[in-house]
């Protein structure tokens, strides 16, 4: 394979990828305001988001309570 083929399909494998980001994005804004609202309220806890091939499939909150003795 020579340099100006492996070029073009370089250049053909990050137009695909930045069509495929173009389409997520338009979901950009519901994820990070369901981030938000896993935030929201936490005192003690955390918020894990898991993220496959660019795209955040899963949030999990976990909440922890304190007691005083």
């Amino acid at each position: 394979m020579d340099a100006h083929h492996n070029d073009q399909e370089t250049a053909k494998g990050r137009s695909s990828v930045g069509q495929s980001r173009s389409a997520a994005a338009t979901g950009d804004e519901a994820t990070l305001s369901r981030i938000g609202e896993a935030l929201r309220g936490l005192r003690y806890g955390s918020v894990l988001t898991i993220v496959q091939d660019g795209v955040v499939v899963q949030i999990e909150r976990t909440e922890k309570t304190r007691f005083t003795r």
